[in-house]
């Protein structure tokens, strides 16, 4: 699609954020053109087919999606933008564990059932009563959504209505914003609680307990450890979750360019103007141009001259990176208890950050049978940001070593397979792996990183804003947490800080808040 030669605001890359910012834009009425290298749309977060297997290529784990209204803030999104699909909802999943075994619900009792197992009947108490701790955390956590949230002067009134509220709640505001490890540390000593909590940090942000914050895992209390929670599943998977954004940004007017590659931000006088396509076209904006794009990467399209202003975050610290195993295979007489996801830990002692401890494992098509032909499973496994970059870094990868490291380093995947489905190997009928230059090259991401490690208490999230007029920021460099709920909610930050007040206003009303 060709852009119109002068919209009000450009967006480079169609990721979850930035295609909830430009959609968000659309609906304010704000004229906006994204710009996306990809021939698909969606980021980490596009699907593809092989051999009529449909692939996720990245999340896997959504909640808070399919009720309205939720604190989840890529269902405000699709709220305010008047899109949906339809969600298949679970409760279980699988883990394997050093201890064993076992499948795992949301909900506030079931985890007590495993922790009664496994260490007895005072890690259950430590349990309950960290439970009783976060309940106060929760609440605070869900005063204000973050959809509520602009990055200028209109805040005192958006954010303001929430005022009384979140002034009853500013002790625990305060405990919010720093790591969760401090409230695990005064609240619980069972080591299995420990560790599974060090854990659900690291899925959440790329970092344990001392480098996550308190409010994302108070978000997690609130999905997951309440009464008739449930977790949710894209029908047609991450694929039709982007094109819902997609047709949100289209119905009110924005406009998407697909196989558009930014080269470079153009700035005149400290001002961001536009920007330079492969090819040599230019496309100017005339109020701002946003970069869903990592920080890392967004510095790579400034202009030398244009560069400090933004130099001192090109330091902001990076997770590692992933391996990937998508595969299509044979489900005849496969178990008929297969859970949608499964957790594998190697090992406690190494920690939940080292290089292939943890491995991830999604079979959405236990939830969707379309993703596969009849008779068939679609699997995508991961190592979730421990694959380091330097292990692979200035590899050819045309070359044998290439080859030949990618089938050494997918082997703990395959071993994590294993341990549910002993036969995998034999039932395989597609097999494609991923690694950390394959993200940097179709995903266009700084060392194939799975996004900042910025550490909670220590450096803080920048926010939409840069030092050069005209250009803003949105995606995982810009807000706490990485996956959807994160860069939706960054997204959304940028839209409203561009946004007339009145139409931000209206839209939180629209949406139940």
């Amino acid at each position: 699609m060709t852009a119109d030669a002068n919209p009000e605001v450009i967006v480079i890359g169609s990721g979850i954020g930035g295609l909830s910012c430009a959609a968000l834009l659309a609906r304010y009425g704000i004229d906006v053109v994204v710009c996306e290298s990809h021939s698909i749309a969606g980021g980490a977060a596009h699907a593809f087919e092989r051999q009529g297997f449909k692939f996720d290529s990245g999340p896997s784990l959504y909640s808070g999606m399919s009720y309205s209204p939720s604190a989840n803030p890529l269902r405000q999104v699709l709220d305010a933008i008047g899109e949906d699909i339809s969600w298949a909802t679970y409760d279980t999943w699988g883990c394997c564990l050093p201890e064993g075994d076992f499948d795992t619900s949301v909900g506030s009792e079931q985890f007590c059932e495993i922790l009664a197992r496994f260490c007895g009947n005072d890690a259950v108490r430590e349990w309950r009563g960290l439970q009783r701790v976060m309940e106060p955390l929760v609440k605070a956590v869900l005063t204000l959504p973050p959809t509520a949230v602009r990055f200028d002067l209109g805040a005192l009134v958006s954010v303001g209505k929430f005022a009384p509220a979140l002034l009853t709640h500013a002790v625990d505001i305060a405990k919010l914003t720093g790591p969760f490890a401090r409230i695990m540390n005064d609240t619980v000593s069972d080591p299995f609680i420990h560790n599974w909590l060090n854990l659900l940090c690291f899925l959440l942000s790329g970092l344990p307990a001392d480098g996550t914050s308190a409010a994302e895992m108070a978000f997690m209390f609130a999905d997951w450890y309440r009464g008739g929670t449930v977790l949710d599943y894209p029908i047609g998977g991450s694929g039709a979750l982007v094109d819902a954004l997609v047709r949100g940004l289209e119905r009110h007017g924005g406009k998407l360019m697909l196989n558009a590659h930014v080269e470079q931000v153009l700035v005149e006088n400290n001002r961001a103007v536009g920007v330079q396509l492969r090819g040599g076209n230019v496309v100017r904006a005339r109020r701002a141009i946003v970069s869903n794009t990592s920080i890392w990467d967004t510095l790579k399209l400034l202009p030398s001259e244009a560069i400090p202003k933004l130099q001192a975050r090109q330091a902001t610290p990076e997770c590692d990176s992933f391996m990937h195993l998508h595969l299509g295979i044979d489900a005849t007489d496969i178990r008929s208890d297969l859970a949608c996801h499964y957790i594998v830990v190697n090992n406690w002692e190494s920690g939940v950050t080292a290089p292939q401890n943890v491995v991830v494992a999604s079979i959405p098509s236990v939830l969707d049978p379309s993703l596969a032909p009849p008779g068939k499973h679609v699997v995508h496994v991961y190592t979730p940001g421990n694959e380091p970059y330097s292990v692979w870094q200035g590899m050819d990868r045309s070359s044998q070593e290439y080859k030949k490291q990618k089938l050494e380093r997918a082997e703990v995947m395959w071993q994590a397979l294993e341990r549910f489905i002993p036969d995998i190997r034999s039932r395989t009928q597609v097999t494609l792996v991923g690694t950390p230059l394959t993200h940097e090259r179709y995903l266009r991401r700084h060392r194939g990183s799975y996004g900042p490690a910025i550490r909670a208490g220590k450096e803080l999230f920048p926010g939409p804003n840069t030092p050069i007029s005209g250009l803003m920021c949105c995606g995982d460099s810009t807000f706490p947490g990485i996956g959807l709920p994160a860069v939706a909610a960054s997204g959304a930050i940028a839209a409203n800080t561009l946004a007339p007040l009145h139409k931000h206003l209206e839209m939180l009303k629209t949406i139940g808040f």
